[in-house]
């Protein structure tokens, strides 16, 4: 089992002929997802790796059989192509553009909840599960394997950069990851904390979590409300970018990171996630350390055991570089 794709997800890529899209089509063939169909209009009957290109979903989907897309388009398209994924029942859909206006976002985001389907993003790197060797997006690159091996922790980032370097920390400690997320820098996005999370709770392949957070908006408050009678699997969270607390109203990286007057600090979100339950961890490196202590403490408490590496993975040849306490990682863009 695994959250949102497995190794039966077969994607749509709308924008296929574009030069990015391109790319990370192949990267995603290779690593072993199931890509069967291309949209791009008034490119019908082009290939692109072998791959069918057609003008409409529709079209796609009757042929190909696809239950996912990725979404690669100008901002300008973006809203129209989800729109036309939600139309076909694809989800979920990883809407990967960035830039898209905020209220093209909401209208998107409405529209697929009336429909019923998930959309993953906009500026999302996508979505990754090792174990079924299935991913929508550019997760990982042309070499996935190197951070995402398979395993039992769950990791959602707000940032798509800091998605591989999180579950490549966790997977050089002789851990793994069962799905990754990258949900998304936006301020609107289609899937927050609070729609994934059942997903990972209804997981049995997931042991337990971990968080790439950052401060604005109000998506960890919401998050640390329910969690409490809700989620049963240890939580481990980091905040990058503790610094803007001290800079009310300025914006940095993504749209969301912006703090405002009694909104939005890290030391408010802080102090909810641990009122929940959640370890925060100050210093990055240290998130493998507090999941194996919370994974021991709970087999510990149900009397059972549950897979927790005693000895450390071989170091990975490059090194991942500590955050101190108020300081952001230089490598929080959105691809890797």
């Amino acid at each position: 089992m695994a959250v949102l794709i497995d190794d039966r997800t077969r994607i749509l890529v709308q924008g296929i002929t574009g030069r990015e899209a391109a790319t990370f089509t192949k990267d995603m063939m290779d690593y072993g997802s199931k890509v069967v169909a291309g949209v791009t209009p008034g490119k019908q009957g082009q290939t692109v790796h072998g791959i069918p290109v057609f003008d409409t979903v529709k079209e796609a989907v009757e042929k190909q059989k696809a239950n996912a897309a990725v979404v690669s388009v100008p901002p300008a398209f973006a809203k129209d192509a989800v729109m036309e994924a939600a139309d076909c029942g694809l989800s979920p859909i990883a809407c990967l553009t960035e830039r898209i206006p905020k209220r093209d976002v909401i209208e998107m985001v409405a529209y697929a909840d009336l429909k019923g389907v998930k959309i993953i993003g906009p500026n999302s790197p996508g979505v990754i599960s090792p174990a079924k060797r299935s991913k929508l997006g550019f997760l990982g690159g042309n070499n996935p394997e190197r951070a995402f091996r398979p395993g039992h922790i769950g990791v959602i980032s707000r940032s798509g950069g800091m998605c591989t370097e999180v579950a490549n920390l966790v997977s050089n400690a002789g851990m793994g990851i069962s799905t990754a997320i990258g949900m998304g820098g936006d301020s609107v996005v289609g899937s927050t904390y609070l729609d994934l999370f059942p997903l990972f709770e209804q997981d049995p392949e997931t042991h337990a979590m971990v968080l790439f957070c950052e401060p604005g908006g109000t998506k960890e408050d919401v998050l640390a409300e329910w969690i409490p009678g809700h989620f049963t699997k240890p939580v481990v969270a980091f905040f990058g970018g503790k610094f803007v607390d001290n800079m009310p109203g300025m914006r940095f990286g993504h749209a969301s990171v912006i703090v405002r007057p009694g909104s939005g600090a890290t030391r408010d979100k802080t102090r909810l996630f641990q009122q929940a339950g959640v370890k925060v961890v100050e210093v990055y490196s240290d998130i493998p350390k507090a999941l194996k202590e919370l994974l021991r403490e709970k087999e510990k408490a149900a009397g059972r055991k549950i897979a927790v590496p005693r000895k450390k993975a071989a170091p990975a040849k490059r090194a991942v570089k500590k955050i101190g306490k108020n300081r952001k990682s230089k490598k929080g863009g959105k691809k890797q």
